[in-house]
Parts: C-alpha cells; structure tokens; sequence
C-alpha cells in the first residue's frame, strides 16, 4: 500500500525498489450515497487542484516494470458507503471513467490507466457485490479489471463476504492483524493456521499474507522477519491459492526494510 504517507517517497521510488509485485494506491476515501468521490493521498498532493495528476507519471513507471497499480477504495477513516445497486453501479462507472480505461475530464491521478480496484472495505458492506459485478463488466472490451479485496481474518468478513462471493476477485489480502484471535502467534500458530485454511477453501482466487511492515504500522499482530520465513512461509505456501505477502505500508516498510528481508522466501 502507498499513498498514506509523504514520507515514503514516490510511486516510482517505490517501484524502482524491485521489492513489489502490486501496488495499491490508498484511498479512495470518500464515495457513494450521494457524496462527491474524493481520493486521499495524504502529504503527497492535493487532488483538489489537479495536484495529484503528475502520479500518473508513477503508474506508467511502475507498469513498464510489469508492477500492478491498483486504486485501492476505503480504507479505516474514509467516509463511504453504498446505498442501493443503481448507487453502486454509478460509483463502479465513475471510477472506470475517472481511473480506469473510460474517459473523463476530471482524471484526479491523470491519463494513466489503473490496473483494477482494491476493495479495503472497513465499514458497511452492502451492495459491494454489485460493485465487484459492475466493474467485471467492463472486462469486455480490452484491458482486464483485476478485482482484489483486503478483508479482516476472522471469518466471514462482514464487509466484504458478499462482494467475495461472487468469485470476480483476482488476489485476497487477509489483515493478519489488529485481529489477536487469528493473528499469527508463535506459542500458538493454530488459530492463524485454521484462519487461513478457512480462507484458502471457502473461494477461488490467489491468497496473501497481510501484515504490518513494522511494530507501529498496526495494533497487533507484527511478525517478526525470521519468525514469518521459519514459521509462516512454510505452512502458508503449502496452499496451491498462495500468491505472496501484503504489508502495510511503503512507508513502514522503507523503516523496517521488511521486504527486503523477506523477499527470498516469499
């Protein structure tokens, strides 16, 4: 994830770094039940004067280099919700016009085209699954939509189960924290173990471990680098849906060097 802190350098810096496969840009904060969508890119520029065009720059950056960029939607603070199919379909045609391969005037991230939606859904949950359905439609034509989602561990997600169920998601990304009864725990892995096999069986797409990329990126639930590639990696990559771990974020990960340790492993 970037985009949530000025600090962590730009989206081309955090490509140039070899460390990632996707990146999220996070958030979307701002969108549905008749509120004008807005997106939140903390210290790095301001979208409300066309400040956060020149990112585009970065997205092409990052796709020349094979990288995924993905528009990440909610996230923890944002204030979002949907309030009927014909809301969700309206807020799924405005982000394929304003970030995706439609066309409109008011791009907040410019003319490049975004690889798909990340659904951080942390509030309210109704109608994503017609979300998730409206923007598959637009698979049609040329370039694909990949749809991932970043639900919690305990399972189901209450957020995001319905949007889940309908099968359209490319990548899940389970928080493995701020959750201690799931959360990876080395005097006791079986609840991280039972919540991830719950995960892998219950829908059909490529799983990631989502973790803190330091101690103060999260509540709970930090793995330390040696105790993830001993104890973790092992087990989670026996799952033929494994496809990698998720930290949250660049800039906690640009401290710790996080990725960096654990790359050869993942």
């Amino acid at each position: 994830y970037w985009g949530q802190n000025g600090g962590e350098g730009t989206l081309t810096s955090t490509c140039e770094s070899g460390l990632y496969q996707i990146v999220n840009i996070a958030f979307l904060s701002q969108f549905g039940g008749g509120r004008r969508p807005q997106i939140n890119l903390a210290g790095h520029c301001d979208p409300a004067n066309n400040g956060c065009r020149t990112v585009s720059d970065g997205i092409r950056a990052c796709q020349r280099r094979g990288i995924k960029v993905m528009l990440s939607i909610g996230g923890g603070a944002g204030s979002y919700s949907l309030s009927s199919v014909q809301d969700a379909r309206s807020v799924a045609d405005y982000i394929w016009n304003n970030f995706l391969g439609g066309r409109s005037s008011s791009r907040p991230l410019g003319d490049a085209v975004l690889d798909g939606v990340d659904f951080d859904i942390e509030h309210g949950g109704a109608y994503y699954d017609a979300l998730a359905r409206r923007l598959s439609e637009h698979n049609r034509g040329g370039k694909k939509v990949f749809l991932s989602a970043a639900p919690q561990c305990p399972f189901p997600d209450q957020s995001l189960n319905k949007a889940l169920s309908t099968g359209l998601f490319d990548y899940v990304w389970v928080q493995f924290y701020n959750n201690p009864q799931c959360e990876f725990n080395s005097g006791n892995p079986s609840n991280f173990r039972n919540s991830w096999n719950k995960w892998t069986s219950s829908f059909n797409a490529k799983f990631y471990v989502g973790l803190p990329a330091s101690p103060e990126a999260a509540g709970s639930g930090y793995v330390p680098p040696q105790q993830l590639i001993n104890q973790v990696l092992p087990f989670v990559k026996r799952s033929p849906k494994y496809g990698g771990v998720m930290l949250w974020d660049r800039f906690n990960d640009l401290k710790t060097k996080y990725s960096s340790k654990i790359k050869p492993s993942v």
